[in-house]
């Protein structure tokens, strides 16, 4: 095994442990995004808080997300590590800027700490609350024949021992779904100004971490051709440091301005 720890705390191979950590989160956040879109449905709800109940209860997604939550705090503080590694062996910064890449590079670990910050603050925000905390209850009553759902806002002490309780009345033609109100708690954490500006600097910070680190990552993997390093970068670019950040920033910003 000696090999493997020699390897693994190489130059490289710090680099390959970022570079794989780094795009299994690239790949947690499109998942993420798309599971979150729910919220713009105009359902009250519905759909996220059902999303919601599924991703915290499904078995195989409760352990990918688990893995998920560890695979970000070792990315984020063994990027810390290499940078404080790399400013020992180069204590002199450069006198100048060669690149515009440089710029991105040099600031990682900046970028890297408030994306840290923001992480801790929406965990606690919504996946500590979603998991400890008493929320309200919500009920969705949905017509199956049309689609067509009513919604009813449950008084503060109801409680239940499962997440979400579904019940079908054959005769009426209607599903009767009561889940925890984690749309109700999104919605009212966006009406704070402050936060709605924390979130937004938060995907800023994503698009200047992805615009380097998602074709970095590529490069370190061995990744290199004529053909297809220029689809990497517009990729890196287009979707990971432009469409996603802008979908995610959408999500308070939305809140706050339109429900």
């Amino acid at each position: 095994m000696s090999w493997i720890t020699k390897t693994l705390t190489s130059s490289i191979g710090k680099k390959l442990l970022m570079a794989l950590t780094g795009l299994f989160l690239c790949t947690f956040l499109v998942v993420h995004l798309i599971g979150n879109l729910q919220l713009f449905k105009n359902d009250g709800g519905y759909a996220f808080n059902n999303y919601a109940v599924f991703m915290t209860t499904f078995p195989l997604i409760k352990i990918v997300s688990y893995v998920n939550y560890a695979l970000i705090l070792f990315h984020a503080f063994w990027g810390l590590y290499i940078t404080y590694k790399n400013r020992q062996s180069r204590p002199i910064g450069y006198a100048v800027v060669r690149n515009s890449s440089s710029v991105f590079s040099r600031n990682m670990a900046v970028m890297g700490t408030i994306l840290l910050v923001y992480l801790v603050v929406h965990m606690s925000d919504f996946w500590y609350r979603y998991h400890n905390e008493h929320l309200p209850y919500v009920q969705y009553t949905e017509q199956v024949s049309t689609g067509q759902i009513s919604t009813t806002y449950l008084d503060d002490s109801y409680t239940q021992e499962v997440k979400k309780i579904e019940t079908f009345n054959e005769e009426a033609g209607t599903r009767t779904v009561i889940v925890k109100d984690l749309y109700g708690v999104v919605s009212y954490s966006f009406q704070n100004i402050l936060l709605v500006l924390f979130y937004v600097l938060a995907m800023f910070a994503v698009s200047f971490h992805l615009i380097h680190g998602f074709q970095s990552a590529f490069q370190t993997l061995g990744w290199s051709h004529p053909k297809y390093t220029p689809l990497v970068k517009n990729i890196g670019v287009w979707i990971f440091a432009i469409l996603i950040p802008i979908g995610y920033a959408a999500m308070p910003i939305y809140f706050y301005f339109i429900k």
